[in-house]
């Protein structure tokens, strides 16, 4: 074994990771990158085939980026946000506004001000304390003291939900496995029902097995749901403060995508009922979906949209929290007023990251990588259908360069693997040995490739996929 495996096995606890596995075997201890490949310490190759955890968006080792961030290390690598601008951070603020506000067609306000972070769950902090404090101030702020602390703003999110690990995003999250334990932490916030048609309990259609399921005629029972969570909550007398979602395709949930015109549907009960719409595009953001942000695909505007990932192009740890003036207003006063916004991180608005995030947007925005992307969205799509003959795949799931295949013990009656089984981890040390690598979200598999990649790349993608469901079932 050589002596950076020795080191990890010593020192180094790795996330969502059970320890006990980890130190059994010898890890793959990446050293370099370029492109969609990664190079491990022993010189061997592999596929990056969910983009280091959702992250990179073109490839490792682009030199516009490389470029970007040598030309601002040469200025300076970081000065405080707390009493001082920068420049790069003031630059990708305008950018991301205009981002946001390219496809807008709607009515509702527009985003204006962008507050930088750290990472998603950060992103996600920030939202959650603006939306609660001007909630308290616009809609209880006639009411008195004791009132207003018998109506504190309350959240709604989806089943399944995640949308980070600090305190405030774990208690918007839904999913026991990951928040259960910290449940006496956590302050209260409801779900409702997310729309997982592969196992939509009012879905009574049978399984396909030629290409995507065809089911029968929704009656949007899911959408329906909503609107009596909403309308139960206004009559106790404390509407929703905000709905909490990401938009398109939920990650950690399962890969599991929301069909046509949900968001849509969904996002106009929200406003009806006068909540605050919240964003979580955290994977979803920078063009994974298609479009530079995954709201746009339905001309939803939030009120928050919460960014990291892939804001740097998978460079270096960054996020944003974009809002609108009227937000913001609510924030402003004299000083011995103290409505001042009271949170902030040390590297807030690190010069770095903005660099890194202006290098990426603009590769972004080009003509050339628009229509790289469209192409290799077209051939992931046809490359997937190969998985459809196996049985013991499910569902395969695919939203722009997004993709998740479910993994089950027979596709005529869905059943699911327990997790202890370790289905979808055995999946994924197999396609390890054929030289890729991804992680599974349960018995899910993720291929996310980064936008670089190679028709040839993603069939080994696919192909390594498919014999490694295969050789193991």
């Amino acid at each position: 074994m050589n002596k950076l495996a020795q080191l990890d096995l010593k020192f180094v606890w790795h996330p969502f990771t059970q320890m006990c596995d980890w130190l059994r075997r010898e890890p793959v201890v990446i050293v370099k990158g370029s492109g969609a490949e990664l190079r491990d310490v022993r010189g061997r190759k592999f596929l990056d085939a969910n983009s280091s955890i959702w992250t990179n968006l073109h490839g490792h080792q682009n030199q516009k980026i490389n470029a970007a961030i040598s030309r601002q290390l040469k200025k300076i690598s970081h000065s405080s946000a707390l009493g001082f601008a920068n420049e790069p951070a003031s630059l990708l603020a305008e950018r991301l506004v205009k981002a946001a506000n390219s496809k807008s067609k709607t009515q509702n306000p527009k985003l204006a001000k962008v507050f930088f972070s750290d990472d998603g769950s950060t992103a996600m902090e920030v939202a959650l304390k603006l939306a609660y404090e001007f909630t308290q101030r616009t809609r209880y702020k006639s009411v008195g003291r004791a009132s207003r602390r018998a109506a504190e703003p309350r959240f709604l999110s989806l089943e399944g939900a995640y949308h980070g690990d600090t305190i405030g995003a774990v208690s918007l999250g839904h999913i026991d496995l990951f928040h259960r334990a910290y449940g006496r932490m956590l302050f209260k916030t409801d779900k409702v029902m997310s729309p997982y048609c592969y196992r939509c309990p009012f879905n009574r259609a049978k399984p396909e097995r030629a290409g995507a399921r065809e089911y029968r005629k929704c009656n949007w029972e899911c959408v329906g749901l909503v609107e009596k969570k909403f309308a139960a909550q206004k009559r106790k007398g404390n509407p929703y403060a905000a709905f909490v979602f990401e938009p398109l395709m939920q990650g950690a949930a399962g890969m599991i995508p929301q069909p046509k015109s949900w968001l849509k549907q969904v996002s106009e009960i929200a406003r009806n009922h006068g909540a605050l719409l919240i964003a979580d595009e955290v994977m979803t953001g920078f063009g994974r979906t298609g479009n530079i942000f995954a709201c746009q695909h339905e001309n939803v505007q939030p009120d928050f949209l919460c960014l990291a990932k892939g804001l740097t192009g998978g460079y270096l740890p960054m996020a944003a929290t974009l809002t609108t003036q009227k937000v913001f207003d609510a924030f402003l006063g004299e000083y011995e007023e103290f409505k001042t916004f009271f949170h902030g991180h040390s590297y807030t608005g690190n010069q770095l990251g903005a660099t890194a995030s202006l290098a990426s947007l603009e590769i972004l925005q080009s003509e050339k990588s628009i229509h790289a992307r469209q192409n290799l969205e077209k051939n992931l799509r046809e490359e997937l259908k190969s998985l459809w003959r196996l049985s013991n795949v499910g569902d395969v799931r695919q939203v722009g360069l997004v993709a998740g295949i479910e993994i089950v013990k027979n596709w005529r009656t869905r059943e699911p693997f327990e997790l202890r089984e370790h289905a979808g981890i055995r999946v994924c040390e197999a396609m390890a040995k054929r030289g890729v690598l991804t992680r599974p979200v349960g018995n899910v598999i993720v291929l996310m490739p980064p936008y670089c990649t190679t028709r040839a790349q993603l069939q080994k993608m696919v192909s390594a996929l498919r014999e490694a469901i295969e050789e193991i079932f």
